[in-house]
């Protein structure tokens, strides 16, 4: 087992270079850049959505002046005609695009092997701290969507492979169904017209993960503050991934149902709770447990974007997507390359995870 995780450890670095080389291309061919959006704020043309993260524009532009204008040829980029060459120069290096693309590509990796990933361009703060003050938003979504989820797939699961065929599988199906054909997003927008004072009633807070005042409430008060903002995000995300696991866990449990062994422990004797749970179980789980990093990895990093953006939670998905309007590439490249390789290590740790419920499985002996 040593030598395949080292392996997997080994391919982890290819496959990040790929990842961040195939989206470095892509940036320098993809229309618009930090420059034409200084240069659109300044002049005024500027009517993007995401204005409201800029935090004020960047020190380059707002030190400038409108006698800055002054030549009126030709500029490579778009609205920059007027403005002086050597403001463009100043934006240029400011944003570190007076460098040619190939010594850009490795000064970023060079600083991403370190863990370095600069200031944003367009807010006064290092990457990293927007990071990690956004992350416990995105964590604490992931987990408990994640955990609502498995509590009550798991024994429905079971219960509709139980009675398969019965009355019981098929309106519990139907619900199933429609709830993953329902749009999260969607349905978000339905518990705030409903319990959020939309038109209803108005039960939950519209916005945020805690009160204004959380810091200034005693323990006992923190708590229940903290699920009574959580709960209706909680539940738009959790509709999807609630009907995906319920229906996984069924067929699991099916397939192994199915299996010779089970007609043997039957046939012994044995009650069908103890074939059920002490034979069943464990084989049928395999895939549902061992799954679960990946979900909570997709809940985590992409499950949550526009439930952030509906419940004004900021979080880390809402981060990602203002990021690419405003062409924050900084944050763009730093949260796609952590991004990649907590994906990469998760898919590492869902193979451990199925050795480790059944040891009979060995990723070593496999042929590659």
């Amino acid at each position: 087992m040593s030598a395949y995780i080292l392996r997997r450890l080994a391919l982890m670095i290819p496959t990040l270079l790929g990842i961040l080389f195939v989206s470095f291309v892509v940036v320098q061919f993809a229309p618009g850049g930090p420059v034409e959006r200084v240069i659109a704020q300044l002049t005024g043309d500027d009517v993007s959505a995401s204005n409201r993260v800029s935090g004020g524009g960047s020190e380059v532009g707002r030190s400038f002046q409108p006698g800055m204008a002054a030549d009126l040829g030709a500029s490579k980029y778009r609205g920059a005609q007027g403005l002086d060459p050597k403001f463009i120069q100043e934006l240029e290096k400011q944003f570190g695009f007076d460098k040619p693309a190939p010594e850009r590509f490795l000064l970023m990796l060079w600083n991403f092997a370190r863990f370095d990933f600069g200031k944003s361009y367009f807010r006064d703060a290092k990457v990293i701290d927007l990071i990690l003050e956004k992350m416990p938003v995105s964590i604490s979504l992931g987990i408990w969507m994640t955990l609502l989820s498995y509590l009550i797939s798991i024994p429905l699961g079971i219960s509709k492979a139980v009675r398969d065929g019965s009355r019981f599988d098929t309106w519990t199906s139907g619900i199933i169904v429609i709830g993953y054909a329902i749009p999260g997003f969607l349905f978000a927008i339905l518990l705030i017209i409903l319990f959020a004072g939309g038109s209803f009633y108005s039960i939950f807070p519209l916005r945020g993960l805690t009160s204004d005042n959380f810091w200034m409430l005693p323990w006992w008060q923190k708590i229940p503050d903290y699920f009574w903002h959580i709960t209706l995000p909680l539940i738009s995300m959790a509709l999807g991934a609630f009907a995906t696991t319920t229906l996984l866990t069924k067929n699991s449990f099916l397939d192994e149902m199915r299996k010779q062994y089970v007609i043997t422990a039957r046939m012994k004797g044995l009650s069908e709770r103890r074939v059920l749970y002490g034979h069943v179980f464990r084989n049928a789980m395999l895939i549902v447990i061992a799954g679960f990093p990946g979900a909570f990895i997709h809940a985590f990093f992409t499950g949550s974007l526009l439930i952030e953006t509906i419940f004004s939670l900021d979080g880390l998905g809402l981060l990602g997507f203002e990021s690419v309007l405003n062409r924050d590439y900084p944050v763009v490249f730093a949260t796609l390359y952590i991004f990649s390789l907590v994906g990469l290590f998760v898919g590492l740790i869902s193979d451990l995870t199925y050795t480790w419920i059944d040891p009979r499985i060995d990723f070593e002996t496999r042929e590659t």
